[in-house]
């Protein structure tokens, strides 16, 4: 009789724990039905005027009117991505706050960075892949060398060349590193906040070559007040078709480009990172963004939160070794 007792108490012990869970999922769900109830945050971690920024800013113009509430751009710039991520990833986790990501703040700064105070595994789960762009090597129209090949040959018979890049941990200044360790160059890498103070000091000719992103330059290409001399990109880049890539310019396996994406602070309701899924791939695939985003050099994507994270440890896989190898860290 005993025996009885026992079971038919665990019995309906279990039944209560599925019924509130069942209770919890049915809130969350109502709660998502309901979000949002007032403005989103969308944190972009570097300087007004650059490329991430322009892309945030296109994301969060979709999103309000998807959403049916402001999405507000909070510029947070400074050492590489790291302080405005860190931030983001310290919210609440109710998707009022979200965050801009690039490769440089999901896959490099965690090996560069000794302590970046966030972990891309940890502290965020991913809403989805907004668009990749290339690392576009440019000049001032002064400088005499037009090509990857008289670049290199001019730094050779000078035996220096300054070149300007975003902060350490952004794709940017990898690339600039890649470059000298593939060249054996001697390249003093000029660093800056963002890339729109870069591209203002490139326009300026305060510095003569960068690494830089197509989104805070492309207008000034097209304009001759800027060159581009080579696209880092496995194939030519489409609004830059005469350009050529760096693989074809003599240094094949060249390849580095910005990968933007959306992410939340961990512990983001699961249908409310579903809602925002929906609503980033819809955005996406709209001829309208991708047009926009062109216009800023990037070309659109269109992606699941599970997609994204792959393509975040994909990312991780590639650099981890180059910084091993190069022995970058920062303190």
């Amino acid at each position: 009789m005993l025996g009885v007792m026992v079971v038919t108490s665990q019995t309906k012990f279990c039944a209560f724990l599925l019924t509130l869970f069942a209770a919890l999922v049915g809130a969350q769900s109502a709660w998502a039905q309901d979000y949002p109830t007032r403005p989103v945050t969308l944190i972009v971690p570097f300087p007004a005027g650059g490329g991430v920024d322009a892309m945030g800013r296109i994301v969060a113009e979709r999103l309000t009117a998807a959403l049916g509430r402001q999405v507000l751009v909070d510029n947070r710039g400074g050492v590489a991505g790291v302080i405005g991520t860190r931030a983001a990833a310290k919210a609440a986790p109710d998707g009022y706050t979200l965050a801009m990501s690039t490769s440089g703040t999901t896959s490099i700064n965690p090996s560069l960075y000794a302590d970046p105070g966030y972990d891309p595994g940890r502290d965020f789960v991913p809403i989805g892949l907004i668009a990749v762009t290339p690392i576009v090597v440019m000049t001032h129209p002064s400088f005499p060398a037009k090509t990857i090949a008289e670049l290199i040959a001019l730094a050779r018979r000078d035996g220096k060349l300054d070149a300007g890049t975003a902060p350490p941990g952004t794709e940017n200044y990898l690339a600039a590193e890649l470059f000298r360790v593939m060249t054996g160059l001697d390249i003093t890498i000029v660093t800056y906040k963002g890339t729109g103070p870069l591209t203002n000091d490139l326009l300026g000719g305060h510095i003569p070559v960068a690494f830089n992103t197509l989104a805070p330059a492309l207008g000034n290409i097209e304009a001759g007040s800027l060159r581009a001399i080579a696209v880092a990109s496995p194939v030519r880049w489409s609004l830059l078709p005469t350009v050529p890539t760096v693989s074809e310019s003599g240094l094949p396996g060249f390849e580095v480009a910005v990968r933007y994406g959306l992410l939340a602070p961990a512990g983001t309701p699961r249908p409310i990172v579903e809602r925002l899924s929906k609503e980033l791939r819809a955005i996406m695939a709209s001829d309208e963004t991708r047009e926009r985003f062109a216009a800023q050099g990037g070309e659109a994507k269109v992606s699941s939160p599970e997609e994204y994270a792959a393509d975040i440890a994909r990312e991780t896989a590639k650099w981890r070794p180059l910084l091993k190898r190069l022995g970058l860290k920062v303190e």
